[in-house]
C-alpha cells in the first residue's frame, strides 16, 4: 500500500514502485473509478495487447483463407 498526496490542480503522483509494478509510461492512460470513500486507478490495455492475450479459438492456414476466397469469389461473381 502507498500514499500519495493530492497536488496543485487536483494532480496524483504515483510512487515509482506502482509506476514499475503496473509498467506504466508518460502517455498511458487509466481508468479512474471511484468506489465509496475508494479511488481505483486501472490501467488500460491497447487493443492490440488484448488482441494478444485473448485465446483463440480458430485457426485458419493460409490455405483455408485463399479457399474461402475463391468460394466467395464465385458465390457474388459467378462461375
Amino acid at each position: 500500500m502507498e500514499k500519495v498526496r493530492v497536488g496543485k490542480k487536483h494532480a496524483l503522483y504515483l510512487p515509482k514502485s506502482v509506476v514499475r509494478a503496473l509498467g506504466l509510461r508518460e502517455g498511458d492512460k487509466l481508468l479512474l473509478i471511484v468506489e465509496d470513500d475508494k479511488i481505483v486507478l486501472q490501467k488500460i490495455k491497447s487493443f492490440f495487447q488484448v488482441a494478444l492475450e485473448t485465446p483463440k479459438k480458430l485457426s485458419l492456414t493460409p490455405g483455408d483463407v485463399e479457399k474461402a476466397s475463391i468460394e466467395m469469389q464465385h458465390e457474388l461473381l459467378g462461375g
